[in-house]
């Protein structure tokens, strides 16, 4: 089934005809195997591991697009306004002029702004407005200057060790400590052994934290994002720190076990809530847990949790709570 921007994108097949295409930003469907049937050649690049997994259509997971000369460029607007931002400038740094571009976004995630960040680079307009979609033309006049530097943020965590956390655009807890992970970090103070899997680990401040209290453990840190992976990375390596940060779809490249699985999951998917992912994590926890191994969850208290830990784990404790988070535990005793 296509999203709203590819169904808008569909009614313009005409422009994809014998062309080579480079499909870019927040794609969620197969369009563009559809266009296959039309255009010379499709190339997909995405920063989401999770899409490049289950896409139809052989994509590249990056977070940097490389240019290959492409007649035009198809660019999938997406909820967060920095990340697009970033991709975009990202890509046009390195097309010629006259480039063709083609923006689709829906208007709740803010494509509108799309008209404002290009117009100084280049001609925009819209040609296409349905499904509470816009579709925008921009015909490159002037390439942007970008440089990856530029677009790092930095923060310290005064309460937790000093710790310097970096990040990227679109990144979970990118320029503040949220208070969910707050909250989870407090139910960590004991010490810790073994190996730790830190799943969902946006800038890597669980993982970082983690390893700077109990230097011996054996970390590993994944996320389904790129900007994420780099995140963590950078925040690993600004504090001294060592540890494995991979690419993962919840358990999707991890074969091994551990003794404790953390994470402050994600529980939304685009603009929607879903709860997919969020579900795996405890569903195969236990496949991935030593016997007498942990799994510790922080979630928004009104999220239906306890019911699934139950259901897999048999009963699960509340470590903390506030009014608007809950911290929980479920050990595997089998």
């Amino acid at each position: 089934m296509l999203t709203p921007e590819s169904q808008v994108l569909a009614r313009h097949l005409d422009l994809f005809v014998n062309k080579k295409v480079l499909f870019l930003g927040n794609i969620q469907d197969d369009f563009p195997a559809i266009c296959q049937q039309t255009a010379r050649e499709v190339r997909v690049v995405s920063s989401y591991f999770d899409y490049v997994q289950r896409a139809k259509l052989a994509s590249i997971f990056a977070l940097e697009a490389e240019y290959q000369v492409e007649d035009l460029i198809v660019f999938y607007w997406g909820k967060n306004k920095r990340e697009c931002q970033f991709q975009l400038q990202q890509i046009l740094s390195q097309v010629p002029i006259d480039q063709s571009v083609l923006i689709v976004g829906e208007n709740r995630g803010g494509v509108r702004s799309a008209e404002t960040f290009c117009e100084k680079w280049g001609n925009i307009t819209k040609i296409d407005s349905a499904r509470r979609c816009g579709l925008y033309h921009l015909a490159l006049q002037q390439p942007p200057h970008f440089e990856l530097t530029a677009w790092w943020r930095e923060y310290t965590l005064a309460k937790y060790a000093d710790l310097t956390v970096c990040s990227l655009p679109g990144v979970f807890s990118a320029t503040e400590l949220d208070q969910g992970t707050a909250l989870l970090l407090s139910t960590l103070q004991q010490p810790i052994q073994g190996s730790v899997l830190d799943v969902g680990c946006g800038a890597g401040v669980i993982g970082a934290y983690l390893k700077h209290q109990n230097p011996m453990i054996e970390l590993t840190m994944t996320d389904i994002h790129a900007m994420a992976l780099a995140s963590a990375q950078q925040t690993l390596a600004k504090n001294h720190l060592a540890g494995n940060v991979i690419a993962s779809n919840v358990f999707s490249a991890i074969p091994q076990k551990f003794n404790l699985i953390v994470s402050n999951p994600p529980f939304h998917a685009g603009i929607d809530t879903a709860f997919d992912a969020v579900e795996a994590l405890i569903r195969e926890a236990k496949a991935h847990l030593y016997k007498g191994g942990e799994l510790r969850i922080v979630a928004n208290a009104f999220l239906p949790y306890p019911d699934v830990l139950d259901r897999y784990f048999g009963c699960h404790q509340v470590l903390a709570k506030t009014g608007k988070f809950k911290v929980y535990q479920v050990v595997n005793n089998s």
